[in-house]
């Protein structure tokens, strides 16, 4: 039973009365359009629209049209600047074509990633972007099949599902290439636990050894975490015959090896040259500034979004790859030869 003393909610007709005018000038007013209003009757309008403190109902005009102008988007973490990066560069992209973002976090838990996935796309979404924790997500009973939905930042194709990712292959082996060609012989990998499927950054990191004639260097596998790759630098540098340059695949974890590093009394890069990947901003306030290969966040956004809402349209799936780009810093040594 309803509150009896309850406020009533302001109607749009409750506008239309204030302001003098039909119902259908105020939706004109508050959606800008499809009908031009005069200037003067569009502020008695505005001006109702604050004196009264009408707000309109999103999920009526959701049922009315069709749209909610609203898209999901799952991610893994927010504390990672790498997602940090990405969520407002979706926001951003989808604000440019005039929708909202409806965001939750996985917090990298395979599980909770499904659940959220349900829990959103039950909001009346208009589409669905997820950035999943798995190498290759079973998607197929998790959502309902009408929805376009797109994965996004993923390395390798799933089948029947659009994605958009950076070419993390060609990535990795460029930042690795670099190391050889600047003369390191002895080149480690840190990186993340291996899964089912090889990481194309570690394909990427191994074909360029041996592209360059190097023999493998050695691998710590460890979390995508400033600490991960703090424990993974104490692991590798702290032992016997540790290697003169290592390629990191993601600039948190190097961040964590080179406090390792420090700690370990080693410099960078005379002692110890670093590539890492993702680009992020944090790579830039480093000590000293990493040499990284930076993913274009801004664009695999774009390609999301744009990918996500010309989906329903054209009923096909598709694969987006964009290319990283290797930006130098002083963490390479690329003026030592080794």
């Amino acid at each position: 039973m309803s509150n009896p003393s309850s406020p009533r909610a302001v109607t749009r007709a409750d506008v239309a009365r204030y302001a003098g005018v039909s119902t259908s000038v105020v939706s004109y007013v508050v959606h800008d359009g499809p009908r031009p209003v005069a200037s003067a009757t569009a502020a008695r309008v505005r001006d109702a629209i604050r004196v009264l403190g009408y707000r309109p109902n999103a999920s009526a005009q959701a049922l009315r049209t069709g749209s909610s102008k609203m898209l999901g988007f799952v991610v893994p973490e927010l504390d990672n600047p790498f997602w940090s990066e990405v969520a407002d560069a979706v926001g951003h992209a989808a604000g440019a074509r005039g929708y909202d973002v409806l965001m939750s976090s996985s917090h990298g838990d395979a599980a909770l990633e499904r659940d959220r996935m349900r829990s959103v796309s039950a909001r009346q979404v208009d589409g669905l972007i997820v950035a999943s924790v798995m190498t290759r997500p079973d998607l197929s009973t998790l959502v309902d099949p009408g929805l376009p939905m797109v994965l996004l930042n993923t390395f390798f194709e799933v089948p029947e599902f659009a994605s958009t990712g950076v070419d993390a292959l060609r990535g990795a082996h460029e930042g690795t290439t670099h190391l050889v060609s600047h003369g390191y012989r002895s080149i480690g990998l840190v990186i993340g636990h291996a899964g089912s499927d090889m990481d194309l950054r570690e394909q990427g990191w191994q074909n360029a050894l041996r592209d360059g004639g190097v023999q493998d260097g050695p691998i710590v596998r460890t979390d995508f975490s400033r600490a991960g790759g703090y424990a993974a630098g104490l692991r590798m540098f702290g032992a016997p015959n540790r290697p003169r340059a290592v390629f990191v695949s993601s600039d948190m974890q190097a961040v964590g090896v080179l406090r390792a590093l420090y700690e370990l009394g080693l410099s960078v890069p005379s002692d110890v040259a670093i590539v890492s990947f993702d680009g992020t901003a944090e790579a830039d306030f480093t000590n000293p500034q990493l040499s990284t290969v930076r993913q274009p966040v801004a664009a695999m956004a774009a390609a999301a979004v744009d990918r996500v809402l010309s989906q329903e349209a054209d009923g096909q799936w598709h694969r987006d790859l964009v290319p990283a780009e290797l930006v130098l810093g002083a963490s390479c040594g690329c003026d030592v030869r080794r």
